[in-house]
């Protein structure tokens, strides 16, 4: 096949093979335990510029003092931070959950709402993780676009954008719906493990070709 003809659907056909190597990214699989919104919003918060095994460990330690927006009000500042320590940025995601909390209570019943533009609303919410609660906690069409997503899709030449936000924009005109949800899983697992940012393993990937390689000086 000519790299120009990109076959997005042999492609998700591939990438849901090959991700079953790997575990899937901690939020999801949190998610497939219980699913709710309002643990989505909260885990997806903690998990920005932190690894996984972190945001897991942290959510727990959370949920063991609060598992509803009302019980978690309750608790300080000092004690969100001291139980998601060491997230990044732990004392700024520890107020950002308190006043996403205090939100949810006082404007939405108790509800985490459902649609992005009032998720972004959020301190501390972007429209990463409010397409993440979108998708993973309502299970509504939305693309997530982290940085993995907007990487690989530029460098196989799906998309040609300078951003995330520009990325799912792009996306959303031009990938199939069905894929819209699963491939922020696909792809974070993907370019954790082997279409990494520096010297991606080129040399094992069933993707070679259909991917243009735009922006790879050096691979493995």
């Amino acid at each position: 096949m000519a790299k120009a003809d990109f076959d997005i659907d042999r492609v998700m056909a591939i990438l849901a093979e090959e991700v079953t190597r790997w575990r899937k990214p901690i939020v999801t699989e949190m998610v497939e335990q219980q699913r709710d919104p309002f643990k989505v919003l909260i885990s997806t918060m903690i998990s920005l510029r932190t690894k996984d095994d972190v945001t897991e460990e942290a959510s727990k330690r959370l949920y063991a003092l609060a598992e509803t927006p009302q019980t978690m009000m309750a608790l300080s500042e000092k004690q969100v931070a001291e139980a998601i320590y060491p997230a990044g940025f732990y004392n700024q995601k520890a107020k950002n959950i308190l006043a996403a909390c205090q939100r949810i209570v006082e404007e939405f019943d108790g509800q985490t709402p459902d649609k992005i533009d009032t998720l972004i609303s959020f301190a501390g919410v972007g429209r990463k993780v409010a397409n993440l609660v979108l998708t993973l906690g309502f299970e509504k069409d939305a693309i997530c676009v982290d940085t993995h997503v907007h990487r690989i899709t530029n460098r196989w030449g799906y998309v040609k954008t300078k951003n995330p936000d520009q990325t799912e924009m792009a996306l959303r005109k031009k990938l199939p719906q069905p894929y819209w949800i699963p491939i922020n899983d696909y792809l974070v697992s993907y370019g954790q493990h082997l279409c990494k940012p520096i010297s991606p393993l080129c040399s094992t990937c069933r993707l070679t070709d259909h991917c243009k390689r735009i922006g790879v000086t050096k691979s493995r």
